[in-house]
């Protein structure tokens, strides 16, 4: 799977940097069902990519990139680049899903094909399966993806059906994505329980960690799975969210409307915004967002963050349906304001 996603990449970024001089302006939606993916264009320049490779356990957009092309996602485990923390397979692109679903965890999965879990572990893992594409919209201003998917079980018994809304838009430095998931429970009740291994995440690239300046497990400097043990000196990310709280120290495990990740990036100033809608369940999310490029909100923790806050488990009974909003922003040459993300929040929720 790595060899291919390198070339469908490679592919893409030809046409985007050699032809985007005649490119089309505004947004395309390209599917490639082929490559089982689907590429977002924005004005014939690659933005991100949805894909549902066969040994991948969930849909995911990857990669990411601001409006000057500098990726923003972790390469690990499908195209690993120099210095990258190779922990946590599973923390592939940007995705959703929970680590408490009924009997099932989603979040910590992290391929089909692997040998290497006890029957009794496979039994209550589960996977997101890609089912079809719904419809796609291209436009001069946004363009829509609309995909359906199933939550199984290792007997591929499904314990939910999604059908997910994929809206992207953006202007000059910002980059947009608003994703509208709805859910609905089948032949089960399902319990989202209270963890904090969820839910809407993004696994940021390297220059995103926070510094710490001590050594730590890094792939070499050709990007090999070799392991060595060195200081992430391009390290500069800064959490911030709605509440003023800063770093992952300030940050984990709080409810906050918006959390931002900013950091600099070959000269680029960037940042990454996750902004929830007030109508989703849990709401305001609480903050997994982890100095070391995990950056996710979680709407169905509380007690999971803090043994001191109240008991959180949200309950879908047989047919019943839910729906979650979020936005996903990435704002270039030059970090987003607070003032910028609290109007974007109030538009989003307008």
């Amino acid at each position: 799977m790595k060899s291919f996603l390198k070339l469908a990449v490679f592919s893409i970024a030809v046409f985007c940097f050699v032809s985007c001089g005649n490119a089309p302006k505004g947004i395309e939606i390209v599917p490639d069902e082929a490559q089982r993916k689907v590429d977002i264009l924005y004005d014939g320049q690659l933005f991100t990519s949805y894909i549902y490779p066969a040994d991948l356990e969930k849909p995911v957009l990857y990669p990411i990139y601001t409006s000057k092309g500098t990726v923003i996602t972790r390469g690990y485990p499908l195209d690993p680049r120099p210095f990258e923390s190779p922990d946590h397979p599973h923390h592939v692109g940007a995705w959703f899903n929970h680590g408490e679903v009924g009997p099932l965890n989603f979040w910590g999965n992290q391929s089909v094909t692997s040998s290497a879990r006890s029957a009794e572990r496979q039994a209550r893992l589960g996977w997101i399966r890609h089912r079809n594409i719904i419809s796609t919209e291209n436009g001069p201003d946004q363009g829509v993806l609309t995909v359906a998917a199933d939550w199984v079980d290792y007997t591929e018994k499904p314990w939910l059906k999604e059908e997910t809304k994929f809206i992207f838009s953006g202007k000059g430095d910002w980059r947009m994505i608003e994703r509208i998931t709805r859910l609905t429970a089948q032949q089960d009740t399902v319990v989202f329980g209270d963890t904090k291994e969820g839910s809407l995440a993004i696994r940021m690239d390297h220059v995103f960690h926070e510094q710490t300046g001590e050594p730590e497990v890094l792939l070499d400097a050709s990007g090999k799975p070799a392991e060595v043990k060195a200081i992430n000196k391009a390290a500069n990310g800064m959490y911030r969210n709605s509440e003023g709280f800063e770093k992952e120290a300030g940050v984990w495990g709080k409810p906050a409307k918006w959390v931002s990740l900013s950091a600099e990036k070959a000269g680029e100033k960037i940042t990454v915004a996750m902004i929830d809608h007030r109508n989703n369940p849990g709401y305001p999310a609480h903050s997994h967002a982890r100095g070391y490029g995990l950056f996710s909100t979680n709407n169905f923790g509380s007690k999971g963050f803090d043994e001191n806050n109240p008991l959180f488990n949200f309950t879908m009974n047989p047919g019943q349906s839910t729906t979650f909003r979020w936005m996903i922003i990435v704002k270039t040459n030059g970090y987003a304001t607070d003032d910028e993300i609290n109007k974007i929040f109030a538009d989003f929720n307008r």
